[in-house]
């Protein structure tokens, strides 16, 4: 593989171990809380759920978006930056997500990256194709 798809894959694999871990997260739950399926009424269980499916709703389109980016030859640096605010941005928001089903500083931070981090990379797709 060109060097050039290097960076990506990078914070894919980072991404995909990310996920793994809050789904093995949820199957722990699971087990303490005894619920085979779904969240059982039991908020610990919803909010596992949530943490690992919010990550999967904002980590495929952002790295969609930051292999077309680097494909189109954007800068390592900038790439870098993208890719460490995706991971940042899922962590906090775990983090925050974890602590309760309230607006924690970890949500409002891991929310708002994801967001600003979307519109910047979607906006500089743009860019590049225009």
């Amino acid at each position: 593989m060109d060097k050039i798809q290097m960076i990506t894959a990078l914070y894919a694999a980072l991404c995909g171990l990310l996920a793994v871990f809050m789904a093995i997260r949820v199957s722990v739950t699971r087990g303490k809380q005894q619920v085979d399926i779904g969240d059982g009424g039991k908020q610990a269980m919803l909010l596992a759920i949530r943490v690992h499916g919010n990550a999967m709703e904002y980590i495929p389109i952002s790295l969609i978006l930051l292999y077309f980016l680097e494909v189109q030859g954007s800068a390592h640096w900038f790439l870098h930056v993208c890719g460490i605010t995706l991971l940042v941005s899922r962590l906090a928001h775990m983090q925050g997500l974890m602590q309760g089903p309230g607006l924690t500083p970890g949500r409002l931070v891991g929310a708002g990256l994801a967001w600003a981090l979307i519109v910047v990379m979607s906006l500089d797709n743009l860019i590049h194709i225009i």
